[in-house]
């Protein structure tokens, strides 16, 4: 899709879902950053890739910030809330690691949450739940997206730009094993984080069942 449209668009879609996602709403605005990054080394689309990292930069700072909004004014309540209607995103095993990452890190878990899957939803709103200082979080927040946004930007687009290169000196089978090395690290964060959610999960149940009847 992003392939099919203008330049002015794509930055405008990036940014879209990268805000979108930042507000605590589970969109793939990781996989659409590295999209457009990926088209931006290809010189015929006319994509910059300065302002694709720019673009999720403000994204991500925006969302972020109306996410601390709404965390701060409905506070952890939003959260049950939310888990009762989005158990697989919003579920108390997901909430306790990140309430966790939060008590143990403070504000750098802001900064480093951008680069997380599961804090990238849900480090706006629980920062404000949690009443986190403002200008702590816009500094820890801003410093992460830019990181982020344009770390990852300039990774891929390099990345792209060699990508001939590597398909000239070497075969197919490299290609794939670095892809799949890549895949397996992920899955193997994936289940780590999933293993840590369930644990919390089931000390959260546990904690329910032996509390004492209202």
């Amino acid at each position: 899709m992003l392939e099919s449209i203008p330049p002015l668009a794509v930055y405008l879609v990036v940014g879209l879902i990268i805000g979108v996602e930042s507000l605590g709403i589970p969109l793939p605005g990781e996989i659409a950053l590295v999209s457009a990054a990926l088209l931006a080394s290809r010189h015929t689309l006319d994509i910059d890739p300065l302002w694709v990292g720019a673009s999720a930069t403000i994204g991500a700072i925006i969302g972020d910030t109306i996410g601390y909004t709404i965390g701060r004014k409905f506070g952890m309540g939003l959260f049950e809330r939310l888990g009762k209607r989005f158990p697989k995103h919003f579920g108390p095993g997901h909430v306790a690691l990140a309430k966790q990452l939060f008590a143990r890190w403070g504000v750098w878990a802001v900064f480093f949450g951008r680069f997380i899957a599961l804090l990238r939803i849900l480090a706006g709103p629980l920062a404000g739940a949690l009443h986190m200082r403002y200008p702590q979080f816009l500094a820890a927040n801003a410093s992460g997206a830019l990181c982020w946004a344009g770390g990852t930007t300039a990774v891929v687009y390099y990345l792209g730009l060699a990508a001939e290169k590597w398909l000239s000196r070497f075969s197919w089978i490299a290609l794939v094993l670095a892809i799949g090395i890549g895949i397996g690290l992920t899955l193997l964060l994936k289940e780590r984080t999933r293993r840590l959610i369930a644990q919390l999960e089931a000390e959260h149940d546990w904690e329910t069942l032996r509390r004492p009847p209202a």
